[in-house]
């Protein structure tokens, strides 16, 4: 599983962070990155719920191709 965070919609709120910090971190411009390529099994569960729990939607599942290419949607 690959997630991605919209810098158009972050708002900087922390939510992500704070339920799962292995994969979400604040950086210097005050929005949220993900910080792993891949998130381990063993973080999906919290990472869903970080995504479910984001106020603007801001974070979305980064599609990619049988070619390793990002997928637009």
């Amino acid at each position: 599983m690959k997630l991605k965070v919209n810098k158009d919609l972050c708002i900087g709120c922390g939510a992500c962070q704070a339920i799962v910090d292995e994969v979400f971190q604040i950086e210097d411009d005050g929005l949220a990155t993900v910080i792993v390529d891949e998130i381990p099994t063993n973080l999906e569960e919290d990472a869903i719920d970080a995504k479910e729990g984001c106020p603007t939607n801001a974070i979305e599942e980064d599609a990619i191709d049988a070619e390793g290419y990002t997928v637009e949607e």
